[in-house]
């Protein structure tokens, strides 16, 4: 199974070397492509540089700062188009370790979507503030509550998908942007009756770099909730008259 492990950055030129790096070195024969939105830092040249010559790495360069929503869309694209047979996401902080991998990749065999999860038996956060915790949990709560997602880490960005998973999910049509996206792709898989298993994960919080979590992505998630509720209702009501 050819399995492409992308990865969303912009301003990671910290991380990012040493993160392909560890990715190269798993178990599995894995390939890496970096979604760079034209990062201040150079991320892009610094990577080229690390891995002039490597057929394993690839790199999409975009021309501005385009968010999340959309680099997890052109990761997919990327994975179709180049004939993977499954992508895996993650974060480009090592908040997201790549010893997780075989984990994730094990797990893939009998399942559609794999998620890297902090709140099953085995996983949890480490370095993270009790506010952080709080909208964490909060998040995964009004999202089981507001659109009955079973997931018990349903905004984790570390996932597996095969790839005709995404052939069906029309990721390209997802509104949601930021780290929203997660959830609406999760309420679509669901919707379509996909298997979606889960795995353990320790999730640290960054020690390089900034990080990208800010309060705006707090009203993002309520908002990318309540109109997936609401929408999801209408469509209902439409069934039944």
């Amino acid at each position: 199974m050819r399995i492409l492990v992308f990865i969303p950055t912009y301003n990671e030129r910290e991380n990012i070397v040493p993160l392909v790096a560890q990715i190269l070195e798993s178990p599995e024969k894995l390939d890496v492509l970096v979604v760079d939105d034209n990062s201040p830092d150079k991320t892009a040249d610094v990577l080229l540089e690390a891995f002039p010559n490597n057929s394993r790495v690839h790199l999409l360069k975009r021309e501005r700062k385009f968010g999340l929503g959309t680099a997890y869309s052109a990761g997919f694209r990327y994975t179709l188009d180049h004939g993977f047979d499954a992508a895996i996401s993650m974060d480009a902080d090592f908040s997201h370790d790549p010893k997780y991998l075989p984990d994730l990749i094990g797990a893939s065999k009998n399942c559609d979507i794999v998620i890297g999860s902090r709140y099953i038996p085995g996983g949890k956060t480490v370095n993270w503030g009790i506010s952080r915790q709080f909208i964490s949990r909060m998040a995964n709560l009004l999202a089981h509550h507001f659109i009955s997602l079973r997931s018990a880490d349903c905004t984790s960005g570390y996932r597996l998908f095969h790839a005709g998973v995404l052939q069906t999910l029309d990721f390209e049509s997802i509104v949601a942007d930021g780290y929203s996206y997660n959830l609406e792709v999760l309420k679509r898989a669901s919707d379509e009756n996909m298997k979606i298993a889960e795995v353990p994960i320790t999730f640290v919080d960054r020690t390089r770099g900034k990080s990208k979590v800010s309060s705006i992505e707090i009203f993002k998630a309520l908002q990318t909730l309540l109109r997936l509720r609401f929408h999801a209702h209408s469509k209902h009501e439409m069934v039944r008259s």
